[in-house]
């Protein structure tokens, strides 16, 4: 076995941290969990992620809110992260990265073909050039991500972009820079990536600076206080350049409790050491403590070293001990094993915004849990947007991990159970489309709920409803305390109290996924009461009811004397011969093709004679798209038209994109006279 071989071997602690959590990684990414655990969600990439866990809270000092869906969990793994490197080191990259574990395997590779370049020497102008790139890197994704309240690292982190199968919030262009990156650069030059490009390494270089890095922050605080304030950017961009010239002036940190310890009686000055070192840190010819600001605690030096001259301690003179070479390593264990243990203990609001507060008024709050739908920033904003049209609220705050919100309310102009009755949406879910045909009436029984406030709720109970085979068509709430439910069944159909009881007070809601395995949505509905006496609806009553219809018309430039103006062709065409174009298919319906109906009136919109787009119930009770146009437009010139591979879609003025259809077309459909109601 060669010496270079044991090295890597006698390294076992990084060894195993490193190919356990590569395996783990594997293991969920792949889909295999959920194949052996069937009732496991799928894996996000991003869960455990301490960079996005800091960006997030960076955004959550700056604008008071948190990007995307980030958990109290992500947050506390770059809490963790930053504790490790004030104290110790840069541990997650040396135990935990993945791309450090595929940039270490490439140096493997590198040695095995024999390439012996080892890239810019440390110091030269080269070096400082290209160190320089990641800390432009920091200063780009961190502004970006507290400016729009999106994980800007998505577009970019090779991680994510293997991790997803190039499938996720990614810019391709970029994340296959990244990725060409990691793997040429690795090869080429030792941990690449992690010395020049990566902005987590930079981030994590700064915070070994840490006593400079507060001096700055509290130097920006003196000056707000004094009256200058500063744009938040102004201080992100003074961290980067500070961390980037101690990094590449100084290059030494002398701020943490564990180094790399050497003892200069012992050292034969080998070489091995610096040859093993990722970073190319000549420790060879060092002194003491390793005090290198790229030094991680890795242990590679260590495990080369056949002269037992170096350890992992505390100071130079301090006794040596070789157990002390897995402290990093466990170190990282126990700071991940304590944030997952506090993710529940604490949350961060993903939203915390008030407005228009009167004087004199002391507010009141109201805690609603279980909206499901309040699950990301864009969703808290747009509940946000909602409770800021009711009377007398004040304020919001949104928990996006635990689905709940606190409302601030003025209690002289409303009260807790009028807001709980604006959070509620009424809504419906359709279980099992009717045959028209074969049903002329469905019956109507009435039911009780409570703990069902989101819209989402009557959904999972509606699917609950699926599962049974049971011939219940659809469920429709409506507001009350306790919650009105009430279910639509063939008349024929035997359903008591007993029955609702059972699959309303079910706290798990599981659903076969695509590929295999089951997806659990934890439920917490609670059964009170099956009401006496049922109803009657019309088979066709019921279909209108629970239809959720489309409707898009347009407008368009027209001349009117010596000017052109805007008006609806609704009344252009108003007394000319109209028509309808149809095409009826039952999947309309489907959730899919509703999104995709704006981008074919979008396209549609741009031809003179089109009128409007639609989706209606035909007469016949089914689904269809209907669009309405009069001359020169054509039903021959539409179906070409909604047909083409290509849609040409507006976004704005300035933005019209060629954009693959959105919808498949196989059959033409009809076309009769337009006949106004």
């Amino acid at each position: 076995m060669s010496k270079r071989h044991n090295a890597y071997l006698r390294n076992w602690p990084a060894r195993l941290l490193q190919w356990l959590v590569l395996a783990l990684l594997v293991f969920f990414l792949s889909g295999a969990a959920l194949r052996l655990f069937p009732h496991t969600a799928p894996a996000d990439p991003e869960a455990y992620c301490p960079a996005g866990g800091l960006q997030a809270l960076t955004t959550y000092l700056v604008r008071g809110s948190l990007p995307c869906s980030m958990s109290s969990l992500q947050i506390l793994m770059g809490l963790a992260l930053a504790a490790a490197v004030v104290l110790l080191s840069k541990l997650f990259c040396a135990y935990i990265c993945p791309i450090g574990t595929i940039e270490d395997l490439f140096a493997r590779l590198r040695d095995a073909l024999g390439i012996h370049f080892e890239g810019p020497r440390r110091g030269s102008a080269g070096d400082w050039i290209l160190r320089l790139l990641k800390y432009a890197l920091l200063f780009w994704i961190f502004y970006m991500t507290a400016t729009a309240s999106e994980l800007f690292c998505k577009k970019l982190d090779p991680y994510y972009a293997v991790a997803t199968g190039f499938k996720g919030e990614i810019t391709l262009w970029m994340s296959i820079v990244t990725v060409t990156l990691v793997l040429l650069g690795g090869l080429f030059v030792k941990r690449f990536w992690c010395r020049y490009i990566c902005p987590l390494g930079a981030a994590s270089n700064t915070l070994k600076f840490w006593l400079p890095l507060l001096c700055i922050v509290l130097l920006w605080w003196v000056l707000s206080l004094c009256g200058l304030h500063l744009p938040w950017w102004i201080l992100l961009a003074a961290v980067c350049l500070c961390g980037y010239l101690l990094e590449v002036v100084v290059g030494e940190s002398r701020l943490q409790l564990l180094y790399v310890v050497k003892d200069d009686d012992a050292c034969t000055r080998c070489g091995r050491c610096s040859k093993a070192c990722p970073y190319a840190i000549n420790v060879s010819q060092r002194s003491g403590r390793i005090t290198s600001v790229d030094c991680t605690l890795c242990g590679e030096c260590v495990a080369a070293c056949g002269d037992d001259a170096l350890h992992i301690g505390i100071r130079e003179n301090g006794a040596r001990r070789r157990w002390t070479r897995i402290l990093p390593a466990l170190i990282c264990v126990l700071l991940v094993a304590a944030a997952f243990c506090l993710k529940d203990r604490f949350e961060l609001p993903t939203i915390d915004v008030s407005w228009d507060i009167p004087e004199g008024v002391k507010m009141e709050t109201v805690k609603i849990e279980d909206l499901k739908s309040v699950k990301c920033y864009g969703s808290s904003m747009a509940f946000k947007a909602r409770m800021q049209k009711v009377r007398g609220v004040h304020g919001v705050k949104t928990f996006v991990g635990s689905h709940s919100v606190i409302i601030k309310y003025d209690p002289t102009k409303t009260d807790e159970e009028k807001i709980r009755k604006e959070v509620f949406v009424p809504s419906h879910f359709r279980v099992w489309s009717p045959d028209p045909a074969k049903l002329s009436e469905l019956k109507i029984l009435t039911i009780r709920t409570e703990k069902m406030y989101d819209k989402l709720d009557l959904n999972y109970l509606g699917l609950q409803f699926r599962q049974t085979g049971k011939s219940i068509f659809g469920v429709e709430s409506e507001y009350n305390c306790p919650l009105i439910v009430h279910v639509y069944a063939a008349p024929d159909e035997q359903l008591d109290e007993d029955f609702f009881r059972e699959i309303v007070n079910k706290k798990v809601l599981a659903m076969p996924v695509h590929g295999g395995g089951v997806k659990e949505t934890p439920v917490d509905f609670e059964f009170v009461r099956m009401e006496k006496g049922e109803g009657r609806i019309g088979i066709s009553e019921y279909l209108h009811r629970m239809f959720d219809p489309f409707k898009a018309e347009f407008k368009g430039k027209y001349p009117q004397g010596d000017t052109t103006v805007i008006r609806p062709r609704v009344e252009v065409y108003a007394d000319a011969p109209q028509y309808i174009y149809e095409i009826a298919n039952q999947s309309y319906e489907k959730p899919i093709i509703k999104r995709a109906l704006p981008f074919l009136s979008n396209h549609l919109s741009k031809e003179e004679g089109v009128i409007g787009v639609y989706l209606a119930l035909n007469k016949e009770l089914k689904p269809c798209i209907q669009v309405r146009f009069a001359e020169p437009m054509t039903a021959d010139r539409l179906w070409e038209l909604m047909t083409m591979e290509k849609w040409t879609i507006t976004y704005k003025s300035d933005d019209v994109r060629e954009e693959n259809a959105r919808m498949k077309f196989t059959e033409p459909g009809v076309c009769y006279r337009y006949e106004k109601e």
